[in-house]
């Protein structure tokens, strides 16, 4: 499948993005998503890559490279491109209804988060300070966003979920084509065993 460190790539192009939001006064505005996103629909792309300070840079690099990392050794770094995107433009396109502008790759890790819940849901990881399997915890970051479309913030919530929606169905695809492989794969091996019993037992 390969792993080629796409979700450290990824992280490195928020940071270099994010400088030039920076140091370029307006660069922000051309590429967030807002009410302008259906006649310029790149921004359901850029506003991945833009994020709002740099708190909301490092904590959502924090997740990506932990997070996607994991990912990318489970399935791939190809698939785990197509999980980060899918979900990322999902969650952007469901934000579109709901916020007047955003900014972020939550949606997109949250996509991730969604299908490890899936593929390996037994993964202890650290969440709210404490050591938990990766399906409990996902479904208090769940129960969190929840709560908070109660609770006026500037929190993409929205973004969160849909992402998070996103991720358990391409988790549930990932997890069943990777079964597919395990048993292909045994039963590849044990073709090529009886084969080597044969020859050396039944054609003396």
């Amino acid at each position: 499948m390969g792993f080629k460190f796409y979700a450290a790539w990824l992280a490195v192009i928020c940071v270099l993005v994010f400088i030039l939001q920076t140091v370029f006064s307006g660069f922000t505005e051309l590429f967030l998503l807002n009410e302008l996103s259906f006649s310029q629909p790149w921004r359901f792309l850029t506003a991945i890559f833009l994020h709002g300070d740099f708190g909301h840079l490092i904590y959502n690099m924090f997740a990506l490279v932990l997070f996607g990392s994991m990912l990318e050794r489970l399935i791939g770094s190809r698939r785990f491109l197509l999980v980060f995107f899918a979900a990322g433009i999902v969650a952007n396109f469901a934000s579109v209804f709901f916020y007047p502008s955003s900014l972020g790759a939550s949606g997109a890790i949250f996509g991730i988060i969604g299908t490890l819940i899936v593929v390996r849901p037994t993964l202890v990881v650290f969440a709210f300070g404490l050591p938990m399997p990766m399906f409990i915890a996902g479904i208090l970051w769940a129960v969190g966003d929840v709560i908070g479309l109660f609770v006026p913030s500037n929190v993409g919530n929205i973004a969160h979920l849909s992402g998070l929606a996103i991720g358990l169905l391409l988790g549930a695809f990932y997890r069943d084509w990777k079964q597919r492989r395990i048993l292909l794969e045994r039963t590849s091996l044990d073709e090529g065993f009886m084969r080597q019993w044969e020859d050396a037992n039944l054609r003396r």
